[in-house]
């Protein structure tokens, strides 16, 4: 779909799944959101590499290195109906966020459970997991 529509870099991409069939709601040429979590979760600065390439600098003259991230993130939306009760639920193309948050942790589960807690989907309790690390 990149191809198609000429995007070069990132892209963002919103679906919808009803009875078995998907749906591309939307198809946007950015990651403004998207782009700071990954970064956080890399420790490294993609808006400015990608600057640097846009300008003309090849990706070998940024001297990236593989390296290995030592936890999981993950990334959740905030809808309104977690932080304004009375909000009707009913989602619309735009989706209506009111944000987003990162759960980090060192494993995939502790992670999500966390991004969970972070955008009010699920509670944090007495022993929750978060507790125990």
């Amino acid at each position: 779909m990149a191809e198609s529509l000429h995007v070069c870099g990132l892209m963002n991409m919103q679906y919808a799944i009803e009875n078995g069939k998907v749906y591309v709601i939307e198809a946007n040429p950015r990651a403004s959101r998207t782009v700071p979590l990954v970064s956080k979760v890399c420790d490294t600065q993609m808006a400015r590499l990608a600057t640097r390439m846009m300008l003309g600098e090849s990706l070998e003259s940024l001297g990236l290195k593989d390296k290995k991230i030592p936890y999981y993130g993950a990334k959740e939306a905030v809808l309104p109906w977690a932080r304004f009760p009375g909000v009707d639920p009913i989602l619309g193309p735009e989706m209506r966020l009111t944000g987003e948050v990162l759960g980090l942790a060192e494993n995939f589960p502790l992670a999500f459970y966390k991004s969970q807690v972070g955008s009010g989907t699920a509670k944090q309790g007495k022993n929750s997991p978060v507790d125990c690390f």
